[in-house]
């Protein structure tokens, strides 16, 4: 049966419908976006996911020390990632949280997240890198702004899993696997690396597909795994320990550019504060959602992956990042070797 209710989900012809008719009304009314005392806020999350608590957190700050509101849009209100960053772009949305996996195609070198094995599991030493990393806090600003986009955070949500329709060990397991990625170049040469055949296709689209068969497996972290319902129909999790979902909250530039000096230091302040809390609330989320779903289904079976089985999938990784090297050019080489060096202080702390 087609699960058609997870997180408030509707089918896709209705869908569209609701998008159309939330962006006609966000529309109405926007002459002043720059000086709108409510400011919009999407993402691409549903009700309680990691971003939803980002927004509304920042939101909370926002209406706690200011006479400003922020209304937030979860996944699907105002379309999929692409239509909320186009609205961000246009001045129609004030702020987006939208994963590098999607603003790749717009900055390429954000998918410097999709290179597997480059950034560490241990989640304290993940936080520490992002806490710390000139590369996120001082390299990536600059590459958001050529894009008319003010970068406030960037954050991690939890450790990629895959699930797919039988267990996977090997590279080998992965031949003839139609696994889902986002509309991310990188990611299909991850998946090409991993001996899979890399398969690009809406979240919107995903439940449905594993389903019926179109795809034969996807990765996200075990969260949205879970809060999704992959796993009713994708009920084989490999830790294969490849990599982060990563984030990005921004605003639109030329709103933010525009607003008064306090405004500007009021919405760091709520980024800031929302990534505190936020961090706070990922931290052992991964292992609740686990639980959550062993408790719903018999059929889960998981696979955590040891240091020789890794070991095949990350022999594989220097031609990912050949790729992104060849996709990016000298700005892109600069930015992977400071993430390798903010990754090596950290490491040795």
């Amino acid at each position: 049966m087609f699960r058609n209710n997870v997180k408030g989900k509707t089918t896709m012809k209705v869908q569209k419908l609701l998008t159309f008719a939330s962006v006609g009304a966000l529309m109405c009314g926007l002459s002043a976006a720059a000086s709108a005392a409510d400011w919009k806020y999407a993402h691409e999350e549903y009700e309680g996911d990691v971003q939803d608590v980002f927004a509304y957190a920042f939101k909370e700050h926002i209406e706690e020390n200011s006479d400003h509101t922020v209304t937030v849009y979860r996944f699907g209100e105002l379309g999929e990632s692409d239509d909320i960053m186009e609205q961000t772009q246009n001045g129609i949305l004030q702020f987006v949280n939208q994963s590098p996996g999607f603003t790749g195609s717009l900055i390429p070198e954000a998918q410097i997240f999709f290179i597997p094995y480059l950034l560490p599991t241990d989640e304290e030493t993940v936080l520490e890198f992002f806490d710390e990393s000139k590369a996120i806090n001082e390299m990536f600003p600059e590459l958001y702004a050529e894009q008319g986009l003010e970068l406030l955070k960037m954050y991690p949500e939890g450790e990629m899993v895959v699930t797919a329709d039988e267990p996977i060990t090997s590279p080998e397991d992965f031949e003839n696997k139609k696994i889902r990625t986002m509309t991310n170049p990188l990611l299909s040469e991850t998946y090409n690396a991993f001996g899979a055949t890399p398969t690009p296709l809406p979240w919107g689209e995903v439940y449905g597909g594993l389903q019926t068969g179109i795809i034969d497996g996807q990765e996200n972290p075990i969260f949205w795994i879970e809060s999704g319902g992959l796993y009713e129909v994708s009920p084989h999790l490999t830790f294969t320990g490849h990599g982060w979902f990563t984030t990005a909250m921004m605003a639109n530039q030329d709103f933010y550019e525009g607003l008064p000096e306090e405004d500007q230091a009021l919405v760091q302040e709520a980024a800031d504060a929302a990534y505190d809390h936020t961090i706070e609330h990922i931290q052992g989320l991964a292992e609740e959602s686990l639980e959550k779903i062993k408790e719903d289904s018999d059929e889960v079976t998981v696979t955590r992956l040891d240091e020789e089985q890794i070991q095949a999938f990350r022999e594989r990784a220097p031609q990912v990042e050949e790729e992104f090297l060849e996709m990016t050019g000298e700005k892109g080489e600069e930015l992977l070797e400071q993430f390798k060096a903010d990754l090596e202080a950290v490491s040795e702390d």
